[in-house]
């Protein structure tokens, strides 16, 4: 399974100048190697940017993808790894998100798409990130 990162779907969906084509070419690229899957926070944060859910199910429907439900033992590593981040002085907002979807991709042995990696590389060190260089 390859996870799908918010950022990834949003470049997409508003044709982000920048970043649209590359989001696009990685998970056409993404798609010929693995199922692709977002998890239900993805799921919230891409739902932001439209009106009604039969939207957001049209884009995931026409993107192929798939929502796996975040393991328990996800959510309890996302829990601690944020501790950690607390303890080392991060912020109390804006970032949980970052370690359920880091944590679920861990914990499934999955491949994480996306355009930030850094959180990922320094809180999951050992998870597999497709990300720009």
């Amino acid at each position: 399974m390859i996870l799908i990162d918010t950022n990834i779907l949003i470049d997409i969906a508003e044709n982000d100048p920048r970043w649209a084509a590359w989001s696009q070419a990685q998970l056409e690229a993404a798609a010929l190697r693995d199922r692709l899957a977002i998890n239900e926070i993805v799921y919230a944060e891409l739902s932001a940017g439209y009106e009604s859910r039969a939207g957001v199910e049209n884009f995931l429907a026409a993107a192929g993808l798939e929502i796996a439900a975040i393991p328990r033992d996800a959510l309890f590593l996302a829990g601690h790894v944020f501790r950690r981040y607390r303890a080392e002085g991060g912020a109390r907002t804006g970032v949980l998100s970052d370690f359920f979807i880091g944590a679920h991709a861990f914990v499934a042995e999955a491949t994480l798409l996306t355009r930030d990696p850094r959180p990922y590389r320094k809180y999951f060190p050992r998870l597999d990130v497709i990300a720009p260089d």
